[in-house]
């Protein structure tokens, strides 16, 4: 039996591979406090089905490469899509700051009038 990982796909862009994120948390032995630890696998996906954010089962087969030891063995569950957020938060705040220059150029308008 090969050692099975569950992970999300962080990168697809190389062909036949893709990079897997496997997420763990874990207790320090002395101080009990839980911390998250982090691993990168590459595998071997031959007929490049898994895509970026896709939950994904890797299985550890005989050496590909120098870096890929794990292979693709199934998809268990398909990305929803990305939401970028960045962007739709730079306009809103851009048209918040425009929407407060003209504010403040009507109330010294305003001063100035009286």
């Amino acid at each position: 039996m090969a050692h099975t990982l569950v992970g999300t796909v962080t990168s697809d862009k190389r062909d036949k591979t893709i990079t897997v994120t496997i997420l763990s948390r874990e207790t320090h032995p002395l101080y009990r406090k839980q911390y998250t630890k982090t691993r990168k696998y590459t595998a071997h996906d031959e007929k490049n089905e898994a895509n970026k954010g896709d939950l994904v089962e890797i299985a550890q087969v005989a050496p590909i490469s120098k870096t890929k030891s794990y292979a693709l063995v199934k998809v268990i569950e398909k990305a929803r899509g990305t939401v970028e957020l960045k962007e739709d938060v730079l306009a809103v705040k851009e048209e918040e700051k425009i929407g407060a220059d003209k504010i403040a150029k009507a109330a010294v308008a305003a001063e100035g009038e009286e």
